[in-house]
């Protein structure tokens, strides 16, 4: 299957040309849309394409694991920019309809992506909850016993 097909099939319609097109562009992916999905993609690409896929299907509410694993430096800021644009970032709160969960391990995603609420979770349990950047700021200081210490 290729790109182009893959997006139009995600979108759950036939999208207009320019659409998906328009779309591509953003994701950096306008050259691979003929070609076979994922196939040969380095790890920035196939992340990229799953954004693609993820902009076309428009969802309530995006899962996103690790996003920045195995992304360049180059494509982490590509990835938060459409990651920002999935989640309607550029509209006021009250007039987004979307959300996600961004499951992260590093946090280098959160110099891209705003989030409003950061958790951390330690053997299936939430001991921590509260500003993203706080949060991480306080495991690379203090590493993530501290946050044992709030559930506390």
């Amino acid at each position: 299957m290729k790109t182009r097909d893959m997006v139009a099939a995600c979108a759950g319609r036939r999208q207009l040309e320019e659409s998906i097109d328009s779309m591509a562009g953003r994701a950096d992916m306008s050259d691979f849309l003929e070609r076979d999905i994922n196939y040969g993609f380095s790890g920035g690409e196939v992340k990229r394409s799953e954004l693609l896929q993820l902009l076309a299907q428009q969802p309530d509410l995006a899962l996103l694991d690790e996003p920045e694993s195995g992304v360049d430096l180059v494509n982490i800021a590509l990835i938060g920019k459409l990651i920002n644009e999935l989640l309607q970032k550029e509209h006021h709160l009250r007039d987004r309809n979307r959300s996600g969960l961004i499951i992260t391990h590093t946090g280098h995603i959160l110099e891209y992506v705003s989030a409003r609420t950061g958790y951390v979770m330690m053997n299936g349990v939430v001991v921590c909850e509260g500003d993203p950047k706080e949060i991480l700021e306080t495991i690379k200081k203090k590493g993530y016993e501290e946050c044992r210490k709030c559930a506390m």
